[in-house]
């Protein structure tokens, strides 16, 4: 039987797809996506995924884009409370998975590219208008996220979660792209935890892998 296939780069979502599946043990193969070389844009690889992103798991006929469903799927298919069982919970995750993409992550992500993907990537200056915009709403939010964990180790509770990972995307990035993360002492513990997870720390297939925190 041919094993699932999670196709990845060294970026954020990916990097969070990867390391679910290690922490999970999933029976996957790693196939890596060389976004430098285009390869996200070969036909072979767009028939998989019409967005031409990273990551997308393969298994069998059931091919999936964006990391929450896919790391959802692999704990579910590993029957792990990673995806919790009980629907008050799956909502609760699900309110946090779109909080993050929508507003943590997304203005991580503009700080990520003005300070690190520009440079890697040869798309030029950073723009300090840009930044001064996404600098501003990232501690906003922050603040948000640092409330919540009060008396929480994890969003859930005490289980950590799909939603923990899906948080956390841009944070191994939290000193490179100078995510301001300063008068957030909860978050910070609980960023800890996550970072303490072997397959947080090393989610890629090759410990050799570069990382473009690097």
């Amino acid at each position: 039987m041919k094993p699932m296939q999670l196709y990845y780069f060294e970026s954020p979502n990916a990097r969070t797809a990867c390391a679910a599946a290690r922490h999970l043990g999933a029976p996957v193969e790693f196939v890596r996506i060389d976004l430098k070389l285009g390869e996200h844009r070969r036909p072979d690889y767009l028939a998989l995924n019409p967005n031409g992103k990273v990551p997308t798991l393969v298994d069998g006929d059931t091919v999936l884009w964006e990391s929450p469903a896919i790391m959802a799927y692999l704990a579910q298919q590993s029957g792990s409370d990673l995806w919790p069982s009980t629907p008050s919970a799956q909502i609760e995750l699900l309110r946090w998975v779109h909080w993050s993409a929508a507003h943590f992550n997304h203005h991580g992500g503009a700080l990520f590219f003005e300070r690190i993907v520009k440079a890697a990537f040869g798309f030029g200056a950073p723009d300090p208008a840009a930044i001064e915009t996404a600098d501003k709403h990232f501690r906003r939010f922050a603040q948000v996220l640092d409330a919540h964990l009060q008396g929480r180790r994890y969003l859930l509770g005490d289980t950590l979660s799909v939603a923990d990972f899906a948080a956390a995307t841009m944070l191994p990035w939290k000193d490179a792209a100078q995510l301001p993360l300063d008068g957030c002492p909860r978050l910070t513990e609980w960023y800890a935890r996550i970072e303490a997870l072997p397959a947080w720390r090393q989610p890629y297939p090759d410990a050799e892998a570069a990382d473009m925190a690097a």
